[in-house]
């Protein structure tokens, strides 16, 4: 084929978009905090992720020369987000195709500058491309799945001496538009990078996503957290881990508390934290617009913090709904109802 007919390469067709510089405010993409998308491990994931959920299905698969892409990983994608909408909420043109140096994205994810951080990053870009996903997450057509890796391609740029300078990026055109198009991202608390747990990380913005606008809060069914989660833990390993999470508070800006049904089913409640303004920190926003610039503080700074009374929180219902059994927007719209606290 001569080369006057050869197709263009995908980052031909791109504009460069050039990370912005300065302290911007995490977004994470909602589809993402609702749904299980990465491993929880720090070990070597290959079992794939197959979730089913009425009409939502999620396929997730690794290499084994890689692994599956892990939350640690999906940091990425956060900065990708935020650097995004940033752009976006100037009025500076974006594309699929970004530019940065690896500090740049490592001081935004919270990560140190090491030679070993930057290992790390360049390990993650590699799981990031190597794991595929199919969906039927935002597809019109019934039964239609989107295939797609999430980072489509990535080149590392090295100064005279052989030293990282620089790294470009294409992220898929599915989440691109989660972003961009459809606006369904919110303001993640900064504090989250520093989660170490992936249990908490993966909580967390399953609450954030979930909680974020609801004064009452909400609750879900701890085996419906289990499928939600992917984990491969047993259910038995994996709630011991939920109650010691409630037991610890680590979730910046919200209070997790245990509900027991008259079966005995045990159900996770979160409400956002209500701290009074002062010396003690400040309460959190419930909802975050997409294009807010500012920092959103916790809330729950350490020296303003108290333990339960109880080693694990846990409340009596008395009046209560069904819990949540499916991720669609009226999870989001209903208020969890009257509990009293034993």
């Amino acid at each position: 084929m001569s080369a006057r007919h050869r197709p263009n390469s995908e980052r031909e067709q791109l504009e460069l978009f050039r990370a912005l510089p300065g302290d911007l405010a995490p977004r994470d993409a909602q589809d993402l905090m609702a749904y299980p998308f990465f491993s929880l491990a720090k070990t070597h994931r290959t079992t794939p992720i197959d979730f089913r959920m009425n009409d939502i299905t999620i396929r997730v698969e690794a290499v084994p020369e890689h692994g599956m892409a892990t939350i640690w990983d999906a940091d990425v994608l956060i900065w990708a987000a935020s650097q995004i909408v940033e752009a976006r909420d100037a009025g500076i043109r974006t594309s699929r195709l970004m530019a940065a140096t690896p500090y740049e994205i490592l001081t935004f994810i919270g990560r140190g500058t090491s030679v070993r951080d930057y290992h790390r990053l360049k390990a993650a870009l590699d799981r990031l491309q190597s794991t595929t996903v199919a969906t039927s997450l935002r597809q019109a057509a019934e039964r239609r799945l989107h295939r797609f890796s999430w980072i489509n391609e990535w080149t590392e740029h090295a100064d005279g001496h052989g030293h990282a300078a620089g790294i470009d990026l294409i992220v898929p055109d599915w989440f691109y538009r989660a972003v961009l198009d459809d606006a369904l991202v919110l303001t993640i608390d900064r504090t989250y990078f520093r989660l170490t747990g992936g249990l908490e990380r993966w909580l967390y913005r399953l609450v954030r996503k979930h909680a974020g606008n609801q004064p009452a809060g909400w609750r879900f069914d701890f085996r419906h957290l289990h499928a939600k989660s992917a984990s491969l833990s047993p259910f038995k390993r994996f709630a011991f881990e939920l109650r010691d999470i409630v037991r610890r508070q680590p979730l910046p800006g919200y209070r997790l508390t245990i509900e027991y049904e008259v079966g005995g089913r045990e159900l996770l409640a979160f409400v956002s934290a209500r701290l009074s303004t002062g010396a003690c920190g400040q309460a959190v926003e419930t909802l975050v617009p997409s294009g807010t610039g500012r920092h959103v503080p916790s809330g729950t700074p350490g020296s303003c913090h108290q333990e339960p009374e109880t080693p694990i929180p846990v409340s009596e219902t008395v009046a209560y709904g069904e819990p949540n059994l499916d991720s669609n927007p009226q999870e989001s719209s209903t208020p969890r109802r009257k509990w009293r606290l034993r």
